[in-house]
């Protein structure tokens, strides 16, 4: 029976003891890939800080049109690269 956020209760004897060892190991593995992928693209973090700064000084009404226009501006990769290098002329507020 789901409970009122829409989850199935847990099923703790759905995985042997096996498994469940397999399924922790591929979640670390999964965290350690994440994180090396991070640390060799540091544009991600730029990218998004720049994106949630956005959305929080405008506060667009539908959050899913201001995504869309964000993530598709033809500029986009010049605006982070400039933020990556430390563009003295970018001061955040556009």
């Amino acid at each position: 029976m789901a409970d009122k956020r829409g989850l199935e209760k847990l099923d703790f004897g759905a995985l042997s003891i096996e498994q469940q060892q397999q399924l922790r190991q591929f979640k670390i593995n999964t965290r350690i890939n994440n994180e090396k992928y991070l640390r060799e693209h540091p544009e991600t973090e730029a990218l998004i800080s720049d994106f949630l700064r956005d959305v929080f000084l405008k506060r667009p009404t539908d959050i899913r049109e201001y995504a869309a226009d964000y993530f598709t501006d033809p500029n986009l990769g010049l605006i982070i690269g400039s933020k990556l290098q430390g563009d003295p002329a970018d001061t955040g507020t556009d």
